[in-house]
């Protein structure tokens, strides 16, 4: 397979993805604590090669570039208006169902926190094109480890 992961670092939560690139895939998606996120990539680098790991520019970028070095090629990427559009992205993916489909994009809110579809986001930029996320929506709810 041809791995890359996409990190939307946070203070206080972070959302990190597995995805396919070849396929335009999402393989995991999670929002984690940021003291779980090298545990979750360690466990996703154990088991499969990456090719390289995109991180935003945004709060505590710099430190997971520290951290990551060695693992795979890194690229850190342009993050701003990603949250906003991220709630735009949840909604292409899993379109709403009963009545919040009479609502405006505007109004919805989606039931979980953003921050693994932020990723997503910044990932297809640097991709240039749009990835599929089959099935239903994952659980986005903040993760401890080994809770994931």
């Amino acid at each position: 397979m041809n791995l890359l992961i996409a990190l939307d670092p946070g203070r206080s939560k972070c959302g990190l993805i597995l995805v396919d690139y070849r396929q335009s895939r999402v393989l995991a998606g999670h929002v984690v604590l940021p003291t779980a996120v090298l545990k979750l990539v360690n466990k996703w680098a154990r088991h499969q090669l990456l090719d390289r790991i995109i991180i935003g520019n945004g709060t505590g970028g710099t430190q997971w570039i520290r951290a990551f070095t060695g693992l795979a090629k890194i690229h850190r990427v342009n993050e701003y208006g990603t949250t906003l559009r991220a709630r735009r992205r949840y909604w292409e993916l899993w379109p709403p169902k009963g009545w919040q489909r009479l609502l405006p994009t505007g109004l919805r809110l989606p039931p979980k926190e953003l921050d693994a579809i932020a990723a997503l986001v910044m990932l297809e930029d640097h991709l240039g094109y749009r990835c599929a996320w089959p099935g239903p929506p994952p659980d986005f709810s903040l993760k401890t480890w080994p809770e994931l």
